[in-house]
């Protein structure tokens, strides 16, 4: 059976096509449908209708594919927005699907079963809107937070001044806690983890294979944050391995990923390929089964 889910993000909307327990590829299209929503509470119209007309896009690909499913689901933009109603029924309307608006804790649950299953371990999911921290051990979560706060969110509040975004960060990661890894091996999922690693890598032409299971040292990704926020956003899309679409982001987003690991004690993270797309089909299953 061919499965399509299309992932409703702060930042960008994605596209997974699915069959016999496998991933055959991933499409993205930034739409940023975040913007603007710290100071005005509410999605924007345009916005609106460039996330509604790319979900249609990727319906009519997966149609044309031959998807027998084709889930949606929508995370912070949309659960935190006032006019939510209002966007799911301009998705229906223009996509002819049914939007999943899951919460919190649910994006941080099937982040962590798309990407180790239910192995040791943690993840960190930098978003646009909201970032996750899930801790698992002996198969069962030990932790699991969903923070407002993302690349949108961060850009939105900051800009790309390095000490104000530190200071935002500071303060919206107190909300987890101070809670610490105590030896679990931690993945990083997400469009910021993997541009991270694709820039450390130099890649000409962005490559998952390579990018799945590349290790980011704290230092390497303090340094990472440093260079980028060091250049301007033009300079920042001309880097090896960027995705243009995220140059004026993804400063915010790796100093967010650091103060992250830091608050963990962790000193490297792992990147994966397989997330919250994965883990939402894997769990739509076993609800049907």
């Amino acid at each position: 059976m061919k499965i399509a889910a299309i992932d409703i993000g702060s930042n960008s909307v994605r596209l997974m096509m699915w069959a016999d327990g496998k991933t055959l590829y991933k499409r993205l299209n930034t739409t940023r449908l975040g913007e603007g929503l710290i100071a005005t509470g509410v999605m924007g119209s345009d916005a609106m209708r460039r996330t509604a007309a790319a979900v249609s896009e990727f319906v009519g690909a997966a149609l044309s594919e031959g998807a027998q499913r084709i889930y949606a689901f929508a995370t912070a933009a949309v659960r935190s927005a006032s006019n939510t109603r209002e966007f799911v029924s301009l998705v229906r309307d223009v996509a002819g699907v049914d939007v999943d608006v899951i919460s919190g804790e649910e994006e941080a649950r099937i982040g962590i079963l798309g990407a180790i299953g239910f192995g040791d371990g943690g993840i960190i999911d930098v978003g646009g809107a909201s970032t996750e921290i899930t801790l698992q051990r002996g198969g069962k979560r030990i932790y699991s937070h969903s923070a407002n706060v993302g690349t949108v969110k961060l850009y939105d509040a900051c800009g790309r001044d390095k000490s104000a975004l530190s200071a935002y960060i500071r303060g919206a990661i107190a909300e987890y806690g101070g809670v610490r890894a105590n030896g679990l091996a931690v993945y990083a999922i997400g469009g910021t983890a993997t541009t991270m690693a694709s820039v450390s890598l130099g890649l000409q032409v962005y490559d998952p294979s390579k990018t799945d299971g590349f290790t980011i040292t704290l230092n390497e990704a303090k340094s990472l944050a440093d260079k980028i926020l060091s250049l301007s956003v033009e300079q920042v899309k001309a880097m090896p391995g960027m995705e243009p679409r995220r140059a004026d982001l993804i400063g915010g987003g790796c100093l967010l990923m650091c103060e992250v690991m830091e608050m963990l004690g962790i000193d490297r993270i792992t990147v994966s390929e397989k997330d919250n797309l994965e883990g939402y089909v894997l769990s739509k299953l076993d609800h049907e089964s």
